[in-house]
């Protein structure tokens, strides 16, 4: 059987916006580049999810990034997404395992831990980015995420996230949805809403069963009439790395690493996003470090 295309669907019904993903193939695909463990591909697989999600709500060529910062074995989990639908993802330490959680599921929380801060930067065009940060409440993703959404933007929402992964390291479902009520919604609305929400399976179960993003949004909303589709969205894991993008990195080296480099004769770079490997001979290092060279003669000669 052919495999499924990840996706995200926009939907409203009844003074209700939903949106869900499914996203099992890009979390795969972020397991695979990074070598992920069980705890690091669910945690990882979730802050993408979430990041896609959030970016939804986004214009078209904006970005977002969602990083959780607790303090926990996993470090850092970052993710960036655009409202086009690409993703990308990295964990500090992809290789942590740990017992599971009291309830028998993968610990992310104690991956993630609880002493720091979940943050998400909004990339507008704007000359400066918008960033917003709050505590993290359990390391779970999804409680952080509705804990942000209130706490940062006074948006009262529900978010599900789900990533299932297999003892052979396969996401075998992982997907996500998002659901705030909007302005004047009813209290009945609202009711109906959180009985649904209490009721439903857990979304990489949806998945694995085989609900696409639409079906998933049927579950959130069994009982409401006249749901809306608004738009489909293709997702994919896609990272913005580039020899031209990593030679810019470099020129802000200070000239003494610059020059150490050069001397080395050759230079590896590895992308913390997707792992793609940058190489660099004697002739790129010389050509960069003569390039630095004339661009710190502009600026000195600016400065008198």
């Amino acid at each position: 059987m052919a495999k499924k295309n990840d996706h995200l669907v926009k939907s409203v019904a009844d003074g209700v916006r939903v949106y869900a993903a499914v996203t099992t193939n890009l979390v795969n695909e972020a397991i695979r580049r990074h070598g992920c463990y069980h705890v690091a591909g669910a945690a990882l697989g979730r802050t993408m999810t979430g990041a896609l999600l959030l970016a939804a709500n986004l214009k078209n060529k904006e970005a977002l990034t969602l990083s959780f910062d607790g303090h926990g074995p996993l470090g850092k989990v970052t993710a960036d997404a655009t409202p086009e639908g690409d993703v990308r993802g990295m964990v500090t330490d992809p290789k942590v395992e740990l017992p599971l959680n009291p309830l028998g599921k993968i610990d992310v929380g104690g991956g993630i831990g609880t002493d720091g801060l979940v943050t998400v930067t909004r990339f507008t065009g704007l000359k400066e980015p918008v960033t917003g940060s709050v505590n993290i409440v359990s390391g779970e993703i999804a409680d952080d995420l509705i804990h942000y959404l209130y706490t940062s933007e006074q948006t009262p929402s529900s978010i599900g996230l789900g990533v299932l992964v297999s003892p052979e390291l396969q996401c075998l479902g992982a997907g996500g949805f998002f659901v705030q009520p909007l302005p004047g919604a009813s209290d009945a609305v609202i009711d109906r809403l959180e009985a649904n929400l209490k009721g439903i399976s857990s979304v990489s179960h949806m998945v694995e069963g085989g609900l696409d993003a639409e079906g998933i949004i049927r579950s959130v909303l069994g009982g409401f009439d006249d749901v809306k589709i608004l738009s489909h969205t293709d997702l994919a894991f896609r990272c913005n790395c580039s020899k031209n993008y990593i030679t810019d990195r470099l020129l802000t080296l200070g000239e003494a690493d610059l020059r150490a480099l050069r001397d080395d004769g050759t230079a590896e770079v590895k992308c913390h996003f997707c792992g793609a490997v940058y190489t660099f001979d004697q002739e790129e290092l010389d050509a960069m470090y003569n390039v630095a060279q004339k661009m710190r003669a502009m600026r000195t000669g600016h400065e008198k």
